[in-house]
């Protein structure tokens, strides 16, 4: 039986660690929360929380900042481009430091793979991963699943859609992993040929999820059976540089354009979700479908990071 002190002074690191008894107890937590946030605001009075972002972040800054302010907890004010990093600290040396400050927790955003891990190998504070490389994005994969839970009513037996840059796309990783919890449920994976889901994470999943693979141009079609459409963007970032790598990028992007035209044969309960930012994936005048639901979505990001903090520095009883 789970309960709140499973969580107390526990990591987010990866989406794996995490049973789906563990998920469930979460998202009732976020219920909980998200039905009456005043009963929670001075829960973690006296608590501060580091956010440390080595990357560019919106959503996942601002909704860590906002959570921890409305449980009545603090946040220092860290700025990479004004800090010693740029006298060229090491990241061991910046986090062993600020240990020293006696923070509650560290919520880290790294461009590099594991960067998460080896934070909380080396502090015996609280590690929250907002991001490290390509690698996971628990919290985004959280705040996913609760959000299809809350539209849906289960996760159980879905037909979900993942569309985008699959293989360096981080939210799509860990939400496959963490949909490997659940029973029957189908998945279609949408990409470019370059930018296919891993194999070996295709593997590691197969005995436990169903997975089948796409061409965007058959995206119109598979999502008429679908529940979800999981929309990510392509990442120019990672086309080559030049002259080939833009055109490349410009060709890719002209096909990957979900419009309102494509959605007229979709299930009335149909829903489109995106971790954001978006680029060109999606045409603005989708937001005013029903179908549309991202950014109801980057706003559950807040509730589901309070009932993250709530647990894991152990929030007054409410």
């Amino acid at each position: 039986m789970v309960c709140k002190k499973d969580f107390l002074g526990r990591d987010i690191i990866s989406i794996n660690d995490f049973s789906r008894e563990e998920l469930e107890y979460l998202f009732g937590q976020t219920n909980k929360i998200k039905q009456n946030p005043s009963k929670f605001f001075h829960s973690l009075d006296g608590k501060i929380i580091v956010p440390l972002f080595f990357e560019n972040s919106t959503r996942t800054d601002l909704s860590f900042q906002m959570a921890i302010t409305k449980l009545g907890g603090r946040f220092l004010d860290f700025d990479i481009n004004t800090s010693s990093i740029n006298k060229g600290e090491t990241l061991r040396d910046t986090i062993k430091t600020i240990e020293k400050y006696e923070p509650d927790a560290f919520v880290l955003r790294h461009r590099q793979d594991g960067s998460a891990q080896f934070v909380a190998d080396l502090t015996k504070v609280p590690v929250i991963n907002a991001g490290d490389g390509k690698n996971e994005h628990p919290t985004q994969t959280i705040l996913d699943l609760y959000t299809i839970r809350e539209l849906m009513g289960k996760i159980d037996g879905l037909n979900i859609a993942i569309a985008g840059d699959l293989k360096y796309g981080r939210t799509t990783h860990s939400l496959v992993s963490a949909l490997s919890n659940y029973n029957n449920c189908n998945i279609h994976l949408f990409s470019p040929d370059f930018l296919k889901f891993p194999k070996e994470k295709i593997l590691e999943h197969q005995d436990s999820i169903q997975i089948s693979e796409h061409g965007l141009s058959e995206l119109e079609e598979v999502i008429r059976e679908c529940d979800v459409l999981y929309m990510t963007r392509i990442q120019r970032e990672r086309f080559p540089e030049g002259f080939d790598g833009e055109q490349e990028y410009k060709k890719i992007v002209k096909s990957y354009h979900l419009v309102p035209e494509m959605l007229k044969n979709v299930y009335p309960h149909f829903k489109i979700m995106h971790p954001l930012p978006r680029v060109e994936e999606i045409d603005v005048r989708v937001d005013k479908s029903p179908c549309s639901y991202y950014f109801e979505e980057a706003g559950n990001g807040m509730w589901t990071r309070m009932a993250e903090l709530y647990l894991i520095l152990g929030g007054k009883n409410e």
